[in-house]
């Protein structure tokens, strides 16, 4: 029991997502509760029609230190959630599925999000009491607990995306990341991590302060409630979505190479044109880009999408421009002091 309650206090002291998941499956393998062989925190990702189960963290008995599959993954290459109808009907059903007659797989429904299926998956040798069940519920449960906090803080209240505050650890997590490795349980597959570089995007929706003048400000707020519904839509899992404030949003991804950045951005770009928005009808947005460059700042990178964003507004809106296009075409000049950009904490 000393050991499980040490453990909660470290997982509450936790703030950050990707740390708070491996704590959660080394808690509950190493905690005594039962004797378990592994234990997996999962979430379904995808569109709705084509999901698949991302390991968000895998603690075994032969391993110390828990593992997660890698951030940036082609989603197509990850298990499909169709294939493990067992986790899909713990969802489904919100209760704890059991499976297997030795070894024995339970499989717990996990609440952080309505728009998210994720579940706690543990293999033993026996069946899990029912005693333990009910501990690990617990433990589920402060851990959803934990995760409503950090959305509470790290989210937009209005759109629900990320916000301004969680930009920097996120874009220093990026340009720091490793070589991809191999995903996890899938020795034979090749790395699923997306492949290039990183980049930053920075959109501005077009003359909105027209909405918010001619419609009011309730509608203002529903325009930019149905564009992040929109860039969830169109961008993948993994892409990191922010709104900045105002009609200001951003978007830090990994692409193959310049085309493919400027190709994601331009289809989402055209989806925004071609829709129709209740009362207000059809809006543009303007976007500019630019990839992440070694010992990069999350300041400097901005700063040259944000230039990039600003040309598009001055040069007819509705487009997307790139900062490297530009600045090789000779309609933008680098000053030095971008190229020495420093961050000082």
């Amino acid at each position: 029991m000393q050991k499980l309650l040490q453990g909660l206090a470290h997982l509450s002291g936790l703030r950050d997502r990707q740390m708070m998941d491996l704590a959660l499956v080394k808690l509950i393998g190493q905690s005594a509760l039962w004797r378990f062989n592994v234990v997996r925190l999962l979430r379904a990702v995808g569109p709705p029609d084509d999901q698949h189960w991302v390991t968000l963290g895998q603690w075994d008995h032969q391993h110390a230190v828990p593992e997660r599959d890698e951030v940036w993954l082609d989603v197509s290459t990850l298990p499909r959630l169709e294939d493990f109808v067992h986790r899909e009907a713990a969802v489904v059903t919100e209760s704890v599925i059991r499976a297997g007659s030795g070894p024995f797989t339970t499989i717990f429904p996990i609440d952080t999000q309505a728009s998210v299926c994720s579940v706690l998956e543990v293999e033993s040798d026996d069946p899990v009491p029912a005693s333990t069940e009910a501990q690990i519920d617990s433990v589920l449960h402060l851990y959803e607990n934990l995760q409503g906090l950090l959305d509470y803080g790290e989210r937009d209240t209005l759109t629900e995306l990320l916000n301004r505050k969680t930009f920097d650890r996120a874009f220093l997590r990026a340009a720091q990341a490793p070589s991809p490795e191999r995903p996890l349980d899938r020795p034979e597959r090749r790395s699923t991590a997306a492949q290039g570089g990183y980049w930053l995007a920075v959109m501005d929706i077009d003359h909105f302060k027209h909405v918010n003048d001619n419609y009011g400000h309730l509608i203002g707020d529903e325009v930019l409630l149905l564009l992040a519904r929109q860039m969830r839509a169109s961008f993948r899992f993994h892409d990191q979505l922010y709104r900045f404030g105002g009609e200001e949003f951003v978007v830090l991804m990994r692409c193959a190479d310049h085309n493919d950045a400027q190709g994601a951005l331009e289809r989402f770009r055209r989806q925004v044109e071609e829709h129709a928005f209740p009362q207000v009808g059809h809006i543009t947005v303007s976007i500019g880009f630019a990839p992440l460059r070694a010992d990069d700042t999350p300041s400097g990178a901005f700063d040259r999408a944000d230039k990039a964003v600003f040309y598009a507004k001055s040069h007819g809106r509705n487009q997307t421009c790139s900062f490297t296009t530009l600045i090789a075409s000779g309609e933008l000049v680098e000053s030095v002091d971008a190229l020495q950009d420093v961050d000082f904490f």
